[in-house]
Parts: C-alpha cells; sequence; structure tokens
C-alpha cells in the first residue's frame, strides 16, 4: 500500500486533524432507558454454569396510542348559595385536545409541510375524533401569542445586528400571485408575505410593525439622493421634524402639497419611511445584503458575490476563443473570492488596497468576447457594494443563508399551492419565522411548540435570546 496516497486522517503526523464527525462515538450512551427486559437463553442452564452478566441490547421505539381524559369538574354549592367549581388545568385552555396534541398538529404542519387533508386522515386512523374544520382551528385561531414573540423577532434584530441578508420568493394567496421577503441572520428568520415586492413595501417591513412617517435629515437627505423635484423638497423641508401617525395621514398631506406624479410620492414617501426606521431605532449602520434586487438598496447595501459570477457563468460562449475567456475569468473571481474569505479573517491596511486592484483589474479588462466586457463593466459600477467587506469584515459575502431560509416557502408553494386567508398566510409567516429561529439558536422547535402550548414557558422569549445571541457573537 505505500504507493496509495495516504487518507487524510492517515497523515502521519502528531496533529492530524480528522474530518468532523469521523470519530467513533457510543450512539446509545445518551439514550434515556425506560424499561428493561431480562432475557434467559433459551436452552437450560447446565448445573454450575457462571454467571457473567448482561449483553445489551438497546431497541428505540415511538409509542403511538390516543389518550383520552375526562376531567370532572367537582361542582359544591356553599351554605350562602354560591358555587365552586373545579378549574381545568392551565394547559388545557378549555380546548378539548391537549398541549401534545395541539402541538404534534402544528409541527407535522408547519415544520413537515403535512396538508390538512393528509394529517386529519392521520390522527382519525390514531382514534382521534376530529373533523377538518378543528384541525384548521388549531392551525390558526388563538396564535396571537406566536405573533407577539415573532415581531419582537424583527424589532431586536434589526436594533442589535450589523447587518441582514434579504431575499424574496413568490408567494400565492386566494389565487393571486403575493410574495414573501426574509429578513434574518445567523440569530433570527423573520418572514412577511405581501402583495408587492416594491422599495416602498420592503421599508414598511423593515419599519417591524409601525406604521408611522417621518420627516427629518435622513428622509430629506435620501429625497435629494433620489432627485426630488426641489421645489417639493422644500415645502417638505418647512414640516421638518414632523411625525404622520399612518399611511391616510401621509397621503393626505401629500395631496395638500399637490404632488400628483407618481414617482414623486413614492421617493417621498420612501423617504418618509426611511426617516420613520431612523426615528425607531434601526442602526445606522446596518448593511442590508442582497442578491441586486432594486428594492432592497436601502440603508448601506451590499451584494451576494455568488448571485455576481451567476451572470458570468450563465454567458453563452460563441466559440472556443469566448469560452476560454469566459473560464478564465471566472477563475480569477473564485480566486479573488477566496482571498476576500481570508482577508474578513485577518483584516490588514495592505491586503484591502491589493485586493480592490484586483477587483478594478478583473473587473475592467478586455477580452476576446463583446459581450463579456460589457458585463464586467457593468458588475464594476457595483464595487462598493461587493467590497463591503474590505470595510466592513464582519459581514457575508453571499446571500446563502437567506436562500436556504427561504427554500421552505418555496417547497410549501409546490405542496400546498397558497394560502386563503389572512389569517392562514399570518400563521404561515409567523411559525416559519419561528421555526427558523429556533434552528438558529440550536432549540428544538418540537421543544419550544410543546413549552408554549403547555404553558410551561421553561424557554425563555426568542427576542430575548436572539438578543443574547448577538451579544455573545459580538
Amino acid at each position: 500500500d505505500a504507493g496509495k496516497p495516504a487518507k487524510p486522517d492517515q497523515i502521519q503526523n502528531e496533529e492530524a486533524v480528522k474530518r468532523p464527525g469521523s470519530a467513533k462515538k457510543h450512539k446509545t450512551a445518551q439514550l434515556k432507558i425506560d424499561r428493561d427486559t431480562i432475557i434467559e437463553p433459551a436452552e437450560p442452564i447446565p448445573p454450575g454454569s457462571r454467571f457473567k452478566g448482561y449483553r445489551d441490547f438497546v431497541v428505540q421505539e415511538l409509542t403511538i396510542e390516543s389518550c383520552n381524559t375526562r376531567y370532572r369538574l367537582a361542582r359544591w354549592q356553599t351554605p350562602d348559595g354560591q358555587t365552586l367549581i373545579g378549574q381545568l388545568p392551565k394547559a388545557v385552555g378549555g380546548g378539548h385536545f391537549g398541549p401534545a396534541l395541539v402541538s404534534y398538529v402544528l409541527y407535522q404542519h408547519y415544520h413537515c409541510h403535512v396538508t390538512q387533508p393528509l394529517l386529519c386522515e392521520q390522527l382519525r386512523e390514531w382514534g382521534i375524533e376530529i373533523s377538518a374544520g378543528q384541525v384548521n382551528t388549531l392551525l390558526q385561531e388563538g396564535k396571537e401569542q406566536f405573533h407577539a414573540e415573532k415581531d419582537g423577532l424583527l424589532s431586536t434584530g434589526l436594533a442589535l445586528s450589523a447587518y441582514v441578508t434579504v431575499d424574496d420568493t413568490g408567494a400565492r394567496h386566494q389565487g393571486r400571485s403575493g410574495y414573501v421577503t426574509h429578513i434574518g441572520n445567523p440569530h433570527f428568520a423573520w418572514f412577511k408575505s405581501t402583495g408587492s415586492k416594491s422599495r416602498t413595501n420592503f421599508l414598511e417591513l423593515l419599519r417591524a410593525g409601525h406604521g408611522d412617517y417621518q420627516i427629518n435629515e435622513d428622509a430629506l437627505a435620501y429625497m435629494k439622493k433620489q432627485k426630488l423635484s426641489q421645489v417639493f423638497l422644500d415645502a417638505l423641508r418647512q414640516h421638518e421634524s414632523t411625525s404622520f401617525a399612518d399611511q391616510g395621514a401621509w397621503q393626505h398631506h401629500l395631496d395638500r402639497l399637490g404632488m400628483k406624479v407618481p414617482r414623486h410620492r413614492n421617493i417621498a414617501t420612501e423617504g418618509a419611511l426611511l426617516g420613520s426606521l431612523k426615528q425607531r431605532g434601526v442602526s445606522p449602520d446596518l448593511a442590508i445584503i442582497s442578491d441586486d434586487a432594486g428594492q432592497f438598496n436601502v440603508l448601506i447595501h451590499g451584494l451576494c458575490w455568488v448571485h455576481a459570477e451567476r451572470l458570468v457563468h450563465k454567458m453563452l460562449p460563441l466559440n472556443d476563443q469566448h469560452r476560454e475567456d469566459i473560464a478564465r475569468v471566472r477563475d480569477e473571481i473564485w480566486k479573488l473570492y477566496a482571498d476576500l474569505k481570508a482577508y474578513k479573517l485577518q483584516p490588514t491596511a495592505t491586503d484591502k488596497q491589493t485586493l480592490a486592484a484586483r477587483f478594478d483589474a478583473i473587473f475592467t479588462q478586455k477580452t476576446r468576447y463583446a459581450t463579456l466586457n460589457r458585463l464586467l463593466r457593468r458588475i464594476h459600477l457595483n464595487k462598493s457594494e461587493l467590497l463591503l467587506v474590505l470595510e466592513r469584515p464582519e459581514v457575508p459575502l453571499h446571500t446563502n443563508d437567506s436562500e436556504r431560509d427561504i427554500r421552505d416557502h418555496v417547497k410549501k408553494q409546490k405542496i400546498s399551492g397558497g394560502t386563503r386567508s389572512e389569517l392562514g398566510r399570518q400563521c404561515r409567516d409567523t411559525f416559519s419565522s419561528l421555526k427558523k429561529t429556533c434552528r438558529k439558536l440550536r432549540i428544538s422547535f418540537w421543544d419550544y411548540l410543546t413549552d408554549r402550548i403547555s404553558c410551561s414557558d421553561h424557554i425563555p422569549l426568542l427576542p430575548h435570546l436572539v438578543e443574547q445571541s448577538i451579544a455573545a457573537s459580538a
């Protein structure tokens, strides 16, 4: 075997590093043993034999059966005519289905994507008397506590995070096309379904439930950058530091100013929403990392390198020279990407200048493919957003986290099509957000559901855990 190359975990050195998971471990060492069963040999034990102990063989099993409890609430009448009656346990909550069953229904539907008809059929086969309407009620009604906890994730995440990655995808509702937007980072995930994917919609989502519009320096600076008419800028500046309670009051104000052109109204609205964000405590240094969709270009904007390189990868060469140039440029991009990853770990001023120069050399070069040259020049225009990592080494170079998080919505749409009611759409967003956040915080989603439904409250509120996670990572 001397001629064969050594495997990575067979390298002859004192500190050979094995791949994760390669070390052997006892798979059942941490299992809780619920029952011991002693099995004697089938053959008779000859006289004089010595007992040598047991050879353990652990079998894992799952017990699935219905368990129906009849609570008999004792009633007593006192001498003065009052009636005393026993109270149901808090975990039951006045419903006819126990906390374990309710948690199972939520887990199967929102985590495992089991449709309501299949879930109803499964429960009936196990002896549970339940109707399709009752399944729907268990999935959607009385979830205000979960909605409030989900809303707290975004406000906490935006106030404390250095960056978030964002993405959106289609999400049909009531038979019409819609969109779901993801906002998150390694500490939390938050989803919201709407009928629009405009920049105004994205800024409204960033407000985390607040409905006000604010005219301040940040709002006016944005309007000026977007080239709003000077006449309207002057008119709005006269109302600086003014807050408008809701959309109706804001639209009425624009009408009073005589702002009729839709583009002008959009710019003014985006500026007022941005002013509200800054007023509400969103970090002025918050970086938004996206795939270059225009609606996400707010605050400090960064771009995903994977999406940028994909534009080069998708090009169709017309001859061998084009194919060679595309391959060479892609190789240069990925080498630069690898060096940017190394820079994130150990940033230096010298490397910063070198990497910026290499970026210019790659995306201003002239190849033998004219279409490729135009694409490289277009990517070069996004230099500050692609090289945001040089100024902010903590931000990611890609939006892979958002891509992974939002994939569940894509799978859900393929299975169930879409939602029919506003409450159903809200619950889908809420439990998707809570599930993904639990995973990032290394909390079992099943444990979380049973804790909340049974009113045990052993698991702290997720926004508090997100706050601790962000502080620990800092």
